[in-house]
């Protein structure tokens, strides 16, 4: 089987065919739990068999600490020992599996995880294995796996779908009268769309109006109780902000401590992701028709995210999210726009938002030794203060070593302070 690979001359990796589509089965790491699980049947339309991985055990670590750089950055760790876990469990037929992992091109470690995961594969004796790279930027090409307009508008609608399912579960999750009618709800819903997405035209923005509308109905006639709780935003590097497996279930402990959470939405990563492009272009030169296609791009994100915002407005009294665009104007004056490393200057305005919004208790979750999201994310609380005293904000390193009752204790520290101010407000207006 080995002999017959396809490889790459230059760099000597294994290429994914089309015969491989139609008979390998693709793994890939998991990430943000709603948004992947829809995206999954998103593949799956193509004719891929794409699998999410699920798997949280603590293995998956030490997995990741044996066959990857044990210096390398936490998410690293993480996502490619998840892959390299699956690869070992003997679940697959290892001459009929391909991994697939997303990559960047930007100047975070997370464009070189690929190149980590080939070694590891190489060092457990596995290097047979294809590796897709998933990029919009024509790093790595494959037969077999083609990033087309079509797929991009469904994987597109998929984000907006789980943006939009996470926001409203998160704000009412915590007030329901009766327990688990939030999940279940939002399980159908996941189940729905992973449906429309997969068999039907739940792309087409017309589809995804009526269906982001009708999220926002359905949510709303829940029953809540009137109780008050503190409120969290989680903001940070993009993996240990939204993965379970990379900030030890974060945002389950905080709903444990009674709070509510809001973890703001993928879709402004892509637009900042973007819009960076569209800014290089502007600054340094560049191809016309790549300027072309991320302005293209970056109009259709903000036309979805325009109907996501239209429907919680107005069909609902929940918090409205802030868009993107003022997001950006947040940060002016406050971060400059040439900082767009990992998460850039994007991580300074989520956390100006969430603290202008009234979230103002604010995780700042950081890989241990992640430059850009220090310099983002802890090295800017002191301005954010400055500009909005209420906003209480604890930084919060993740990594192999850091133990976690360590993290949860600054965490509930940060929470006594909340719930301090909480009860306060609670007094004032009780006295009134």
């Amino acid at each position: 089987m080995m002999d017959k690979l396809k490889r790459d001359k230059r760099t000597g990796r294994v290429i994914f065919t089309k015969k491989m589509k139609k008979e390998y089965t693709i793994l890939f790491p998991m990430m943000a739990e709603i948004h992947f699980t829809i995206l999954q049947k998103v593949f799956n339309h193509y004719g891929y068999k794409a699998e999410l991985l699920t798997d949280t055990s603590p293995e998956i670590a030490q997995t990741g600490l044996k066959y990857i750089q044990n210096d390398m950055c936490y998410p690293a760790i993480l996502s490619c020992g998840q892959l390299i876990h699956a690869v070992l469990s003997g679940k697959y037929d290892l001459n009929k599996i391909a991994l697939m992992i997303t990559q960047t091109g930007g100047g975070c470690r997370a464009s070189n995880y690929i190149m980590l995961l080939r070694k590891g594969l190489k060092k457990a004796g596995l290097d047979y294995i294809p590796v897709i790279s998933l990029n919009i930027s024509g790093l790595e090409k494959n037969p077999g796996m083609k990033i087309t307009i079509p797929l991009i508008r469904r994987a597109l609608a998929g984000v907006i779908y789980g943006d939009m399912l996470m926001c409203l579960k998160n704000q009412v999750e915590p007030y329901e009268k009766e327990k688990g009618t939030t999940d279940k709800l939002t399980q159908q819903w996941i189940d729905n769309l992973s449906n429309q997405l997969l068999y039907k035209n739940g792309y087409k923005l017309e589809i995804i109006k009526t269906n982001l509308e009708s999220i926002v109905k359905d949510f709303a006639k829940i029953e809540k109780t009137d109780t008050k709780k503190v409120k969290v935003g989680i903001v940070g590097e993009i993996y240990v902000k939204y993965a379970a497996l990379g900030n030890n279930n974060l945002e389950k402990f905080l709903k444990e401590q009674d709070c509510e959470v809001n973890l703001p939405g993928i879709l402004n990563f892509l637009l900042f992701k973007i819009d960076n492009r569209i800014d290089d272009c502007n600054l340094y030169g560049g191809h016309k028709i790549k300027k072309f296609v991320c302005q293209k791009l970056f109009n259709y994100c903000d036309k979805i995210q325009s109907i996501f915002l239209e429907a919680i407005k107005n069909n609902s009294n929940f918090a409205l999210p802030s868009s993107y665009k003022h997001i950006k104007e947040l940060v002016n004056g406050v971060n400059g726009y040439g900082n767009k490393m990992g998460e850039g200057w994007l991580l300074t305005g989520e956390m100006l938002e969430l603290a202008e919004t009234g979230y103002e208790n604010i995780v700042c979750t950081q890989p241990f030794g992640c430059l850009p999201n220090h310099i983002s994310g802890k090295g800017m609380i002191r301005k954010i203060t400055s500009i909005h005293p209420q906003a209480n904000i604890v930084a919060v390193d993740y990594d192999a070593g850091a133990p976690k009752v360590n993290q949860e204790n600054r965490i509930k520290l940060m929470l006594s302070i909340a719930k301090e101010r909480l009860e306060t407000d609670s007094s004032n207006i009780s006295s009134k």
